[in-house]
């Protein structure tokens, strides 16, 4: 990973309209960009009939090379929002190497007062878009827009989906050839969906023919204003040797679509199983989110004071890519509760307490653009904390904390959610293609499809018993907020964390016990928080004054659950002793892949193993097993949704001969 992802660098006209420093041209026409678009792209692929074609929970999926000022997508959605049935669904895919600011996305919009609507909306999410795939959610889940921060071709390559209309607009060719390769040409075959249409404003000749060649048979067609011609095709099929294919190992294909009744049960409401429910939901599905307990939130997820951290690597490993996407996504949920009360970005500043952790982090600063992080020395971050400090650090400016509780009880509120509450499902059973969820005799609840989402507690069903999952203690520590301590102005983590006040209160912690399996809160749990806080500021240990007595403190205890490579375990699950036969093979040649189709138990999900990283990762999670459920495109690359696979511990499994 690294920091060469700036922001796009634009000059403006006297008129107001951008123009590409980096690449010497204009964004859109400076005749009419709004008329060639929608003639380029909207009415050379027919969307207005195709949109207004889809069936009921129907989805069309957009792939366009060049994002821009987004005028192509606003377009789109437009149309989309005129003709398409209102439970069907667009999703919008598109690279972007050189992201606009808000600032310069803001005023390039400015200039299409028709498209406001769809503007004010895109702007409203338009936070934390960082490198590699962000997920934008916007008109309440009708419309997904997914940007692929990052060089086109290395982007695509790493996409699951397949796409019904390409828009290709990048810059010129002759401005910006490393758009318009044969090899990136080879991967929107690869991606297209039968009989998808493409459509592009140039007309050059060698872009014809490559794009024949990849796949598509392309036809020249009178242009618009000053463009005598332009280019639109239809894909008829990849050639005999494509340059790009796919190679997915049977253990990680798509399972097959769930059949009939769009009904899903979710067993858990912690944050995994409230973000599950909700992507769902949003997608037209029906959820009944069964919670033991008597409300949502309950266990670990009830933490009054959570830190959106960023625990990455310098070396782009499949977790820190998870970590960035999943922040993003986030951060623009977020945006809909409660700042102060539910939430704040305050900030997030982790210190480089020691020679080791100030080393990591001048990488971590040297690997990533600075509007995600970036180091303060000493006098910095003290300023920035607002209390005395030993130590510069690594400020996240995004970051800062968050009311656990409340995101899942807002993610709960749709109304396609109905949660039922003192519901302990304790067995499984499938019969006639749905699942029972039980209570001993007693039939809690049906449907077709079931998603785990109860943390460790995924351990008691038959088919996820050997999931290797292990429950970790974490104790937190409450204290009075005063005049004293009101002046702190960030979240400040070294190996423990304190968070700003909350509606009176700060936050304090955390605890790991892997050894302990009481949850009642012990003084010694708060000394060791005390001494975690000593670590950070001794000022702030002043502050607090009398109020650190271990014996007299308020705090909250819960498990955390992880798995043993700390990424989450979300999507299908296969039927273990049927996977060992099928695959057997593995036990001699971990090399070979058996053309033998997964034993997948139909319907059935898991969404677990989040750790301390839940915030993060468990909201896009939610939105990776949608797409695992739905067939929708996949809102992370390939390699993480086959990282986070719950067969990987299965095939490791297999491999070693266990």
């Amino acid at each position: 990973m690294t920091t060469e992802m700036p922001n796009a660098q634009i000059d403006w006209d006297e008129q107001g309209r951008p123009h590409s420093r980096v690449y010497d041209d204009v964004y859109f026409s400076d005749k009419s960009g709004l008329e060639e678009t929608r003639y380029v792209f909207i009415e050379q692929n027919a969307l207005k009939e195709r949109f207004a074609a889809l069936p009921a929970n129907g989805q069309w999926v957009i792939g366009e090379t060049g994002f821009g000022t987004g005028l192509n997508f606003l377009c789109a959605w437009q149309l989309f929002d005129q003709c398409a049935p209102p439970n069907a669904r667009l999703h919008f895919i598109s690279a972007e190497k050189y992201p606009l600011s808000r600032e310069d996305l803001e005023k390039a919009l400015a200039l299409w007062p028709e498209l406001a609507v769809y503007s004010g909306q895109l702007m409203a999410a338009y936070f934390a878009i960082h490198p590699g795939f962000q997920t934008l959610t916007l008109a309440n889940g009708r419309v997904t827009l997914t940007l692929l921060i990052g060089d086109a071709q290395e982007q695509f390559a790493q996409l699951d989906a397949q796409i019904d209309t390409w828009f290709l607009d990048g810059f010129a060719p002759a401005k910006n050839p490393d758009m318009w390769t044969p090899e990136l040409f080879a991967q929107l075959a690869r991606l297209a969906a039968p009989d998808a249409t493409i459509s592009t404003f140039t007309s050059t000749g060698w872009v014809r023919r490559a794009l024949n060649d990849a796949g598509f048979k392309m036809r020249r067609t009178p242009g618009i204003g000053h463009k005598w011609e332009i280019l639109r095709g239809t894909f008829v099929g990849l050639p005999e040797h494509p340059l790009a294919v796919t190679s997915i190992k049977p253990w990680y294909a798509r399972p097959p679509q769930p059949a009939g009744e769009r009904k899903v049960l979710v067993i858990g409401g912690g944050l995994s199983g409230c973000a599950s429910a909700n992507s769902l939901a949003r997608r037209g599905w029906q959820v009944l989110l069964l919670e033991r307990h008597e409300r949502l939130a309950k266990e670990a997820s009830g933490n009054p004071q959570g830190v959106l951290y960023l625990k990455l690597s310098a070396h782009g490993t499949t977790l820190s890519q998870m970590i960035v996407s999943g922040f993003g996504y986030t951060r623009r949920l977020l945006e809909q509760l409660q700042r102060g009360r539910d939430w704040d970005d305050c900030g997030v500043l982790q210190l480089g307490f020691n020679a080791k952790e100030a080393a990591r982090q001048a990488q971590l600063a040297a690997a990533f653009p600075p509007a995600l992080v970036h180091l303060l020395d000493q006098p910095q971050a003290q300023a920035l904390a607002g209390i005395e400090l030993s130590h510069g650090g690594l400020f996240y400016p995004e970051g800062g904390w968050v009311h656990p509780p409340a995101l899942c009880q807002f993610q709960a509120l749709h109304p396609n959610i109905q949660v039922l509450t003192h519901h302990d499902v304790l067995q499984l059973e499938q019969i006639d293609g749905q699942w029972l969820a039980r209570q001993g005799e007693q039939v809690l609840a049906s449907a077709p499809v079931v998603i785990l989402a109860g943390a460790a507690e995924v351990k008691r069903f038959a088919a996820t018993t050997d999931l290797p999952l292990k429950r970790i203690r974490g104790q937190i520590t409450q204290l009075m907020e005063t005049a004293q301590t009101a002046v702190l102005k960030t979240v400040v983590c070294a190996e423990g964390y304190v968070a700003p006040g909350r509606l009176g209160e700060h936050t304090l912690g955390a605890s790991f016990d892997f050894h302990n399996d009481d949850l009642t809160t012990t003084p010694a749990g708060h000394q060791g928080n005390i001494d975690l806080l000593q670590e950070i500021s001794g000022d702030l240990v002043e502050r607090f004054g009398e109020q650190l007595d271990p014996e007299h403190l308020q705090g909250w205890a819960a498990f955390r659950c992880t798995s043993p490579d700390y990424l989450p375990i979300v999507g299908p699950v296969s039927d273990p002793e049927l996977f060992a036969d099928a695959y057997a093979v593995l036990r001699k040649d971990a090399r070979q892949v058996p053309d033998t189709q997964c034993p997948w138990l139909q319907g059935l999900y898991v969404n677990s193993g989040h750790g301390s990283r839940g915030l993060i990762t468990a909201p896009l999670s939610g939105e990776i097993l949608a797409a695992w459920i739905n067939n929708d495109p996949l809102p992370v690359p390939r390699a993480i949704a086959e990282a986070c696979h719950p067969n990987r511990f299965s095939v490791r499994a297999l491999i070693k001969g266990l």
